[in-house]
């Protein structure tokens, strides 16, 4: 979906080659985020286009409260160094990225954002 806003904004093809794999990395540390809170969690995705960008949200929203984990399941806790070589990645690809983690709530959002030539 949002290449294909972003295609429609006039994003070159790879700017939206770029915006396909910060999109995929960001969904694929949320999703390890949501294993590690213990807890069901939804993934919520959000596109937007201001006059000089494409702005991807990539939330996750724990929907209820932690649950047990069974005999012999032990938490992963993701290592500080493989998120910090995830996020440099994503900033790779885009020209802004700010993750927010809330670690109350479990509130995870990651924002992008690929600026518009011209």
């Amino acid at each position: 979906m949002a290449t294909t806003l972003g295609g429609q904004l006039g994003l070159s093809l790879m700017d939206l080659d770029e915006l396909a794999i910060a999109l995929t990395q960001a969904c694929d540390s949320a999703i390890a985020a949501a294993e590690d809170l213990g807890t069901p969690a939804d993934l919520k995705l959000t596109y937007f286009a201001t006059n000089r960008a494409l702005v991807v949200d990539v939330d996750l929203m724990p929907t209820g409260d932690a649950l047990p984990l069974p005999a012999g399941k032990h938490v992963t806790h993701i290592d500080p160094e493989l998120q910090r070589l995830a996020y440099e990645m994503i900033r790779c690809f885009v020209d802004d990225f700010r993750p927010v983690i809330e670690p109350r709530t479990g509130h995870v959002r990651f924002r992008m954002v690929k600026h518009l030539a011209g």
